[in-house]
């Protein structure tokens, strides 16, 4: 679905923030984008629909390069959530928010009403409807953004840094929701720097450091490799950590799931936990 060959990409400052990068994403897939800031990953997710195009190599989207189609109709198929969703946002309320994009895609009025109401109560935010999304809080306005590119049901869903300002619930439901959307057969990119996330998620990861990818495996691989996040510059996951403390008791340290943590600790315990 989405293939990236031997991309390098320079901003107009000389940085040169992708080094070479290739990846293949393909349609179904769950897909983490991790690494430390400035190691590549939102200047990457940004060429997946032409916001960005190569300096060199190519990009391309069920089989079109980017650099061949316009923003506007690579964004139909890919919807983008950015990290601040202030950069995203500007109407006057929250549902006309929500139904711009539907609006601007052409969509028939009897439909628009009917997706505008399912994403803002999808995202907890009926009472918001007629409220300005300025006037809401940085995580009411994450959702309003989520909520105005999921309403069009887009093939690909690319969302960056979703759990900031974020609390414990709503990113439950969120995981819950994006977990939905993949068994739904979309595809889904998560730029975060979320460990705890990921780890409850357990997609396919890909890490990044100074613009190129460090490796690319499930997380339960790259998230308890000590030497693969240590040259990422992020920390493992807490249940990875204390089970890495544990492995002269026999333990296996390749842990991220706290389920599965819960079922070996009784299992040594022999039941007594």
């Amino acid at each position: 679905m989405i293939e990236v060959k031997d991309v390098y990409f320079t901003y107009p400052n000389n940085v040169e923030a992708l080094k070479g990068v290739s990846l293949n994403i393909r349609k179904g897939d769950f897909v983490a984008i991790m690494g430390q800031n400035g190691a590549g990953k939102t200047t990457l997710v940004k060429h997946f629909n032409g916001l960005l195009k190569p300096t060199k190599g190519t990009v391309t989207v069920n089989g079109v390069d980017t650099r061949e189609e316009s923003v506007a109709k690579l964004s139909r198929g890919i919807g983008f959530v950015f990290q601040n969703p202030d950069n995203q946002l500007f109407c006057e309320t929250v549902e006309e928010e929500v139904a711009f994009a539907l609006r601007n895609f052409g969509f028939e009025d009897k439909i628009i009403q009917k997706r505008v109401e399912w994403a803002i109560n999808l995202l907890g935010l009926a009472k918001h409807r007629q409220s300005s999304p300025f006037m809401l809080s940085g995580g009411e306005r994450k959702r309003v953004a989520l909520a105005s590119v999921l309403a069009w049901n887009p093939d690909v869903v690319i969302l960056d840094e979703p759990t900031i300002g974020q609390d414990y619930q709503q990113k439950e439901k969120l995981r819950q929701f994006i977990v939905q959307l993949n068994a739904q057969g979309k595809t889904v990119v998560v730029v975060t720097h979320d460990v705890e996330f990921v780890a409850e998620c357990n997609p396919r990861v890909v890490l990044m450091a100074q613009g190129e990818i460090v490796v690319d495996g499930d997380a339960k691989h790259v998230l308890t490799n000590a030497k693969l996040v240590t040259e990422a510059s992020i920390v493992p996951p807490q249940i990875s950590q204390i089970f890495m403390g544990l492995t002269d008791l026999g333990l296996p340290f390749d842990i991220i799931d706290v389920y599965e943590a819960r079922d070996i600790l009784l299992d040594f315990l022999g039941g007594d936990l």
